[in-house]
């Protein structure tokens, strides 16, 4: 018999139900299923996933509503929801959940697929973990605007039998495929969005310090390393989080 243990009962924030499991429960569900397992995709939302959502909910919220799973990827967003009084879900970080994956439970005969990244990350990857059936398809920038370039993509994860499928072209992209394949019905498998998370593991990019990332700095850890890139989200868009926070509490139950 199903007990509420094995399938604690959401959290609810910011419109999204997300999982109450930590991340060794979260490896756990995704350790029992298989190649064959009828296709389910996993997100990882963060603080500029959230605000987005917000200022456009119809178009991004099939996408995380119809996930599979939603585990909240940002301490930041955790922390201020917890300091206003609002539930919190546990924290399982993408790029955590994706070395766990490759190091604890992928064997190396499972057949994974990547979209996105390059060639060499890829092939970084795979001889770090000895991925031995690893599949790999980088789309054109610009691919989701392209319906051939983006039913393409769809082609590759839904046609390529993988156990695990990890989705790294961003997001809202990542998830737009993920919805594309679920919504064919006939694929198998397991898809995670988790963004850069391979380029940590190819050692193209370095992550903040543990003791960095615990207290909530990670954010600030990449800004320092790419401001160019990163200063809009981090300083413009993703502080509007708070404003999203204060008025979910306002709205109270």
């Amino acid at each position: 018999m199903t007990t509420e243990t094995e399938h604690p009962a959401p959290i609810r924030l910011l419109g999204l139900d997300f999982e109450a499991r930590d991340a060794d429960a979260a490896m756990a569900l995704l350790a029992a299923r298989d190649a064959a397992t009828p296709f389910a995709y996993l997100v990882t939302p963060n603080a500029d996933h959230l605000v987005r959502l917000a200022r456009d909910p119809a178009r991004y919220g099939p996408l995380y509503r119809d996930a599979a799973w939603r585990l909240m990827d940002s301490r930041v967003v955790a922390r201020l929801a917890r300091a206003m009084g609002l539930p919190a879900p546990p924290v399982v970080p993408g790029s955590d959940l994706t070395a766990r994956l490759l190091g604890e439970v992928i064997r190396p005969d499972d057949p994974v697929a990547v979209l996105g990244g390059g060639a060499g990350t890829v092939a970084a990857v795979a001889r770090r973990f000895g991925l031995r059936r690893l599949l790999h398809h980088d789309p054109p920038m610009g691919f989701d605007a392209d319906p051939d370039a983006f039913d393409r993509a769809v082609d590759f994860v839904a046609g390529s039998g993988a156990r695990f499928s990890f989705l790294c072209v961003g997001s809202p992209r990542q998830e737009m495929v993920a919805r594309a394949v679920l919504a064919r019905g006939n694929a198998t498998g397991t898809a995670l969005c988790v963004g850069a998370s391979l380029l940590f593991l190819s050692g193209e990019e370095r992550r903040a310090p543990r003791a960095v990332q615990r207290a909530g700095m990670e954010w600030a850890w990449r800004l320092a390393r790419d401001p160019k890139r990163l200063a809009r989200r981090y300083l413009v868009d993703d502080p509007a989080i708070l404003a999203l926070l204060w008025r979910e509490k306002r709205s109270g139950p």
